[in-house]
């Protein structure tokens, strides 16, 4: 059985915005509805391995390594500069697209696989956090773990969608200002940059 505590927590957990929101609402409002739809499965898909690790035990090892979660880190704080580089650069630039082909929307759903994949912190966090609701005496914990696991998947890809067709649904406004979309662009680049320092803080 899953608890109703764990749905409850899960929810506000995910509805927290937080890097890979950040990166769903910018795919909504840059690239549209398709492009939203393809971010929210990538951060979705990019936190498959953190789950994965903290089922079998490999967040620990994280964890305990400091050489470890430093490359990972910084290689995510990177990647999180990279992509306010690119955004600050192409601000006032790009028009948005009516309707983004299969390779643009790979392309979001990429990006944000990775935004997820090289955050160290996710697989901590799974590793505080799952073992929590995992009931002492389940016949099979790493089962239950993963069981939790999917349930945390669901609610991240329907939350994230959300918030993606959310962005889209208010584009036609910001489409319709070039100052407002350059500004929106900017505000974009500027939390990725916050974001970046915020992981490059961090301490295991």
């Amino acid at each position: 059985m899953v608890s109703l505590e764990y749905l409850m927590t899960s929810l506000i957990v995910v509805l927290l915005p937080g890097t890979g929101v950040l990166y769903t609402v910018s795919a909504g409002l840059m690239g549209g509805r398709r492009a939203a739809l393809f971010a929210a499965v990538g951060c979705t898909a990019g936190i498959i391995p953190h789950l994965l690790a903290c089922a079998l035990g490999l967040a620990a090892i994280l964890h305990a390594s400091s050489l470890a979660f430093q490359v990972v880190k910084y290689v995510g704080v990177a990647y999180l500069m990279y992509l306010a580089w690119m955004m600050w650069r192409e601000s006032g630039v790009i028009a948005f697209d009516a309707s983004p082909d299969e390779k643009k929307a790979t392309s979001f759903a990429i990006k944000a696989c990775l935004i997820n994949i090289l955050n160290p912190k996710l697989s901590i966090f799974f590793l505080a956090f799952l073992p929590q609701f995992v009931p002492h005496d389940a016949a099979s914990p790493i089962s239950h773990m993963l069981l939790l696991s999917a349930i945390f998947m669901g609610m991240t890809l329907v939350v994230f969608t959300l918030y993606g067709l959310f962005a889209n649904a208010v584009r036609d406004y910001i489409a319709g200002s070039p100052k407002l979309m350059q500004w929106t662009q900017k505000t974009f680049a500027g939390a990725f940059v916050a974001l970046g320092v915020k992981l490059a803080t961090v301490e295991r």
